[in-house]
């Protein structure tokens, strides 16, 4: 089939040329318009619900608001995950679905069973739907400041919310823009509690009488002197002036009593729960640009730089948006770099064919495959939706080397048949006819075994698809677009290259012999393979050896899940202990912010405790985000790294009572949202009792500290917060006609402080505050003193009613699928991931005894090592078997099926000793280059076995079948064929040096893919060269004395 589709090509050469120069065109037009990002979103399809219950105590949230939702979302369908945070006033519930469930149904689901859920929740509780954005959706964080000093943080907020905000949500692919820190304008109407006694007015009379006074409303229609005139009647409360002559009650005597009389009426700042502060300067507001879902990061990136320059001149004088983090700069060097890194290849890859063909317009065949086969692959990427990033361009790099092999094998055997026909017909110009029926047979002579060999490789790279959740979307655009890539070349190698091969390959063409390198190839070949055909016993049991050898390293070498990734930009997030108030976070951050400023590298710290206003953001007021850009690094000092840099950092911040831990932002936002574990490792406690809980949690963590490589663990403190607990006695309240409601207003009103409206200024609204004042809340001394009027006009206190006491209590409640968990956060440096952990549990399962009805699970990146191994423990072998059957399908036979997977892992052995050598840890990414070095190395013993069968043919078919001619046959198919065999060596790895040696964004990964590809590189082509030939003698050397013995009898 394929021989007849090669001379179809021939015969229909115009016909192919176009369909390339289409295909070129097609490829231009979508390497243009796809999307570019710096990593594949490896965020889970999950749906945030955030319920504000303002003033509202943890536990209060979690009974009432946050264990009803997470109880009704496990019931929905494709959830795989429900995880619930109650932190005061807030309750967040994530909804983690299947990877293949479509977003916008997984928020109509939702919603569905919030409908049913909602009407059950508090009166003051409001659910309502995150952002349609992915984890990894904060894409761009600003900072507004004043350098004037004439705007206070409240006019800066007022400025975010009102008037930033609403302009970038009109950007293409912003999902929401939110507000940081600063500061909430707030009227606040402080009662006093004895004048409200003396007026005999109650709290619920003020809160009725302010909501009557602060309203509008319309009066249809006037017909005026033929002219219609609509009816307004204003009513909104507009200065402090306003709310002071709000009239509560009419006294009897006509006169009046003014809220003015009975409260203090003043502007504030609403109760905060986020902070930002910028370079140790002091506290700023922020801003937070999140991408929709499935956007393009780059261009919304660009998108909201253009708009925001264009609202420069509508900001008021001194106030400038300065930016904090721009992952747009770190998409342009990761996609900057791979591009150069192509081109390097490119360069490399022609020079050597041209070094080896020694005829320029022959290794321009080869070279022009590469940039057509390239832009194939980006057709079908732009068709699929994969988006350009630093491991979809990943595949196409390391696939560069395997592409150009069938055409230099193709163009190699032209040059050899063309030699040939010259050496027959001297004298004779090979042309016309002639010239392509030679160029045709040469093709057709290796285009099937070329065309099975790339779809070895090809097909190799299956077990990646089948990669699950966060690995299986990492590696799973870089599969893709190799498999592309291979096909495409698959493909042009038996339609595109013969004709080129007809077109280019003419006049004069070298012989093998006038080329040096040829030469020399040969002459240190042949007494090699003279040495193998004599003992080629020997040889085998060398080759065992060496494969034995690579045992040893391979037990030295450790695991991870994927290698740290230099992200050019870097977190700092230590955890304070709860009960951390927001005046003393501020001072924590400003302190640590000008510590880290300290290093010479940093270029600005923008520092964040607490949350901003998203449902993205689901972080308690002890939690800080320190953003920490660097300088470009020619301005680094001479010698210094990131690792070094974090070390540096690490040494520079010291503060009491906060733990360091230093992590890229991308791959934090990822962990946070997989596995809710913002280290590498976590330990997840569940249960059903708090206390029980932390203790557990607590002797983990001594476990844990004790464990070589582990730089810091630490167990979330879950009693840590400090409350003020008033127990109401039931009989002393109903003696006076008090009811738990009436006194619980008390507590919430008057001492919680509850927004009971909002002000109308223009387009901004700003809250209206109820609550006694500060001297009256203080302390359980001035609460027990608080005055209560009873429904009978009795002056009372709230001691006569309840008791007030300070307790501890959870500072925020966590629960994962409905049962309560406490966390420890465990970071490790200097050794790998996969013993830290098994020692830890090992150390775990000995020293800490659970109670019943407890669990401990492992979380973070280890959870996905888990889970990667155990499914390429079956699919590889699935990966070998499909292999085999097409080797078999290649060559017909058992036998020499099994002589080339047999060579198999003696080719792994050389990429063992190198990762050894750099010092990697097995990996995905590492799996990922064994994976392609299967199939490039089974290739290499195909395009060996394909020679030397070709010549024994040969021999067979001019009726000599004994041993000398098979000992002839295996030189000529082996040494002759020298050339083809070692460019095709040469090419792949010309192909991955560049990623090896290379520098710059992204390489972690790739280097470790490039690594075991080439290590086997070295020791692949010595077992094709030297094990085959070795292995073939042996195996056809006692067939053909099988043969011969019936003859002689």
């Amino acid at each position: 089939m394929i021989p007849a589709l090669i001379r179809w090509s021939i015969s229909n050469r115009f016909l192919v040329l176009l369909a390339a120069v289409i295909l070129a065109g097609a490829g231009i037009y979508s390497v243009k318009n796809t999307p570019i990002d710096a990593l594949p979103d490896l965020s889970d399809v999950q749906v945030i619900i955030k319920t504000n219950y303002p003033g509202q105590a943890p536990q209060v949230v979690e009974d009432q608001v946050t264990y009803p939702l997470t109880t009704a979302m496990l019931s929905v369908p494709g959830a795989v995950t429900v995880r619930g945070y109650s932190f005061f006033g807030d309750s967040y519930v994530y909804v983690i679905f299947d990877e293949d469930t479509d977003p916008y149904w997984a928020r109509s689901r939702v919603l569905e069973y919030l409908s049913q859920v909602a009407p059950t929740l508090p009166d003051s509780a409001r659910p309502q739907l995150g952002p349609d954005a992915t984890g990894v959706g904060w894409v761009y964080l600003y900072a507004l400041i004043d350098r004037t000093g004439q705007h206070d943080l409240s006019e800066l907020r007022s400025l975010q919310d009102w008037f930033l905000k609403y302009e970038l949500q009109t950007v293409s692919g912003v999902s929401e823009v939110a507000a940081l820190g600063g500061m909430v304008k707030q009227y606040q109407v402080l009662l006093d509690p004895q004048k409200l006694v003396a007026y005999g007015v109650t709290q619920q009379e003020v809160e009725a009488a302010l909501k009557s006074a602060n309203q509008e409303t319309g009066g249809a229609i006037l017909e005026l002197a033929e002219r219609e005139y609509m009816v307004r009647a204003s009513g909104y409360l507009e200065s402090l002036a306003d709310f002071r002559n709000v009239p509560l009650r009419a006294s009897a005597s006509g006169v009046p009593v003014l809220l003015g009389q009975v409260a203090t009426i003043q502007l504030g700042p609403e109760m905060r729960r986020g902070i930002a502060e910028l370079d140790g300067q002091g506290e700023v507001v922020g801003g937070v640009v999140i991408l929709r879902s499935g956007k393009n990061a780059r261009d919304t990136i660009a998108a909201v730089k253009t708009k925001l320059d264009s609202l420069k001149g509508s900001l008021p004088a001194g106030v400038e948006v300065v930016t904090t983090y721009d992952r747009s700069q770190l998409i342009d060097r990761a996609i900057d770099n791979l591009s150069y890194k192509l081109l390097e290849e490119f360069a490399v890859v022609a020079l050597v064919c041209l070094i080896f063909l020694w005829h320029l317009r022959s290794s321009l065949v080869a070279i022009i495959t590469l940039p057509l086969g390239i832009l194939m692959a980006f057709i079908v990427m732009r068709y699929q939706g994969v988006n350009a990033n630093i491991m979809s361009l990943g595949g196409i790099a390391i696939a560069i080397g395997a592409m150009v092999d069938a055409a230099v094998v193709m163009i190699e055997n032209a040059h050899k048949h063309i030699e040939a026909w010259k050496a027959r017909h001297p004298g004779e110009p090979l042309q016309g006819e002639a010239h392509w029926r030679v160029i045709g047979e040469a093709a057709a002579e290796v285009g099937p075994a070329l065309f099975f060999s790339l779809l070895i490789i090809t097909l190799s790279f299956l077990p990646v698809f089948t990669l699950e959740a966060q690995e299986g979307r990492l590696f799973g655009p870089l599969a893709f677009t190799k498999t592309y890539a291979m096909a495409a070349a698959a493909g042009l190698s038996i339609t595109l290259v013969p004709v080129l091969m007809g077109y280019w390959i003419r006049g004069h063409i070298p012989s093998e012999q006038q080329n040096p390198l040829n030469r020399w190839l040969i002459g240190a070949y042949r007494p090699v393979l003279e040495w193998v055909l004599a003992w080629p016993k020997v040889t085998l049991a060398l080759a065992l050896l060496v494969f034995l050898s690579s045992l040893w390293p391979l037990s030295r070498l450790g695991g991870e899940f994927l290698p740290p990734m230099d992200e050019g930009d870097l977190l700092y997030m230590p955890s304070a202990l709860p009960g951390l108030p927001a005046s003393k976070a501020t001072q924590l951050l400003q302190q640590t912010n000008r510590m880290i400023l300290t290093v010479p590298e940093v270029a600005r710290v923008f520092g964040k405790a607490g949350r901003a206003e998203t449902a993205t953001d689901p972080a308690p007021l002890e939690m800080f985000e320190t953003t920490v850009q660097f300088k470009p690094r020619d301005q680094w000092r001479a010698g210094m790294t990131p690792e070094k840099l974090i070390e540096e950092l690490d040494r520079a911040v010291k503060v009491p009572g906060l733990s360091n831990i230093w992590v890229p932002p991308i791959r934090n936002r990822i962990d946070m949202l997989a596995t809710g574990i913002k280290s590498p490792i976590g330990v997840k406690v569940s249960g059903t009792s708090l206390v029980d809980i932390e203790r557990i949690t607590r002797d983990i963590e001594a476990v844990a500290k004790e464990v070589p490589g582990v730089s810091s663990a630490l167990a979330e403190r879950l009693t840590g917060g400090r409350y003020v607990d008033i127990q109401i006695d039931r009989l002393a309240a109903a003696r006076y006609g008090l009811s738990i409601a009436d006194v619980q207003a008390v507590v919430s009103g008057a001492i919680g402080g509850s927004n009971i409206g909002e002000t109308v200024e223009g387009l901004a609204r700003f809250p209206i505050n109820l609550r006694y004042p500060k001297e009256w809340r203080d302390s359980p001394q001035a609460l027990r003193r608080m005055p209560i009027l009873t429904p009978a006009g009795q002056q009372i206190t709230l001691g006569t009613v309840a008791q007030v006491s300070l307790t501890e209590g959870p500072p925020m409640l966590r629960s994962e699928n409905g049962r309560l968990s406490g966390w420890v956060y465990v970071d490790v440096r200097g050794r790998d991931l996969a013993s830290t952990v098994r020692e830890l549990q090992q150390r775990v399962a000995e020293r800490v005894q659970l109670d019943a009805g407890m669990t401990v699970s492992y979380s973070g990146q280890f959870e996905f090592l888990e889970r990667a191994n155990a499914r390429l423990a079956w699919v590889v072998p699935a990966t070998l078997l499909i292999i085999f059957v097409l080797l078999y399908l290649t060559f017909s036979r058992f036998g020499e099926a099994l002589l080339i997977m047999a060579t198999l892992p003696f080719a792994l052995s050389g990429g063992i000793w190198l990762l050894y050598w750099f010092g990697f840890n097995l990996s995905v990414a590492t799996g990922v280059g064994f994976i392609a070095l299967a199939g490039v190395s089974a290739e290499f013993g195909v395009i060996m076995l394909l020679y030397l069968k070709n010549a024994w043919h040969a021999r067979v078919d001019t009726g000599r079948s004994g041993d000398p001619a098979l000992l002839e046959a295996i030189r000529e198919g082996a040494v002759l064929r020298v050339r083809p065999k070692v460019m095709t060596v040469a090419v792949i790895i010309a192909g991955l040096l560049p990623i090896l040696w290379g520098g710059g964004a992204g390489s972690e990964v790739m280097k470790r893919i490039a690594a075991p590809m080439v290590g086997g590189m070295i020791t692949a082509p010595l077992m094709s060269m030297l094990v085959l030939p070795a292995a073939y003698w042996l195996m056809r050397r006692q067939r053909t004395q099988k043969v011969r013995a019936p003859q002689e009898l």
